[in-house]
């Protein structure tokens, strides 16, 4: 990081940050955005079907990351319901996995935040760079990661406790311990990112989205990108490209003018914007 939460203005690190037991009425909106019925139990086969709704409802995206500098407030925990739910919007890991933490924590599941370092470029990220959760289930004594907002994830929880590869629809996981304790996730032998074991608050990772939005160094602040799994496949708008994999075929389209991306944002993704990104709009 190339600045220090101790150099950094410290009103610009309030971050809507809250957690709060959601309303009945906020949990059936919830689960009428991705798709799911009130499960009976707090049970694992309950948690693979919201996990997995939720991974083919809701598209990863950092677009309200270009908007400026510092761009919009990031939500983290019931703060990020008004984007997700109210706008069906899609967002980062940690509007994703902090409102998935609220509506878990709600349905009688037990919840705690992981924090974990992508790889990017080769190198990891900073620390608390990305939120992901441990989740407990009334029928197993085992825990589960549990991860909606991370762009190259799994559809299905994995177990927290085994070290051997877990199939998935998208790929082959698994979880190899690191020499300090930490756990390295490997998807079809890449290393994806290195998480944490100890829990977090969710105020814990307020710096880091403050980095996110603000830094120079920042990759949502260089990238815009909107993806969301298929059944078979993946579809993901990055500035004016849009690319779709259908099994082994893949097609990549230049987007012709802004009009085309707007469209695109709603036809695949469900999303309505504004405005585009402004590296986005106006492209030729």
């Amino acid at each position: 990081m190339s600045e220090s939460a101790g150099d950094m203005p410290q009103s610009t690190l309030t971050e809507p940050t809250e957690s709060r037991d959601l309303t009945a009425g906020e949990v059936d909106s919830y689960l009428r955005r991705i798709g799911a019925k009130p499960p009976e139990r707090p049970d694992s086969a309950a948690l693979r079907e919201l996990h997995e709704r939720h991974v083919l409802s809701v598209p990863f995206e950092n677009i309200d990351f270009a908007f400026g500098r510092p761009s919009t407030p990031i939500g983290l925990g019931s703060p990020a319901l008004e984007k997700i739910v109210g706008r069906e919007r899609g967002g980062c890991c940690y509007e994703l996995n902090g409102a998935f933490y609220e509506l878990l924590r709600a349905l009688g599941f037990g919840v705690e935040l992981l924090a974990g370092r992508v790889l990017e470029d080769g190198e990891l990220g900073p620390l608390l760079g990305h939120l992901t959760l441990r989740v407990t289930a009334e029928d197993t004594p085992e825990p589960w990661l549990v991860d909606v907002g991370y762009g190259r994830g799994f559809r299905h929880p994995l177990r927290l406790d085994l070290r051997t590869e877990q199939p998935d629809p998208q790929g082959e996981f698994q979880l190899v311990q690191t020499p300090q304790g930490d756990l390295d996730l490997l998807r079809d032998g890449e290393l994806q990112y290195r998480l944490e074991t100890r829990p977090r608050a969710l105020a814990d990772f307020a710096p880091t989205v403050w980095w996110f939005r603000s830094a120079p160094g920042s990759p949502f602040l260089a990238r815009q990108v909107c993806s969301l799994p298929t059944a078979g496949g993946r579809v993901t708008l990055s500035g004016r490209t849009l690319t779709r994999t259908e099994g082994e075929h893949r097609t990549q389209e230049v987007l012709a003018d802004d009009a085309a991306v707007f469209a695109a944002y709603r036809t695949w993704f469900g999303v309505t914007l504004d405005a585009l990104p402004p590296d986005t709009a106006g492209q030729r």
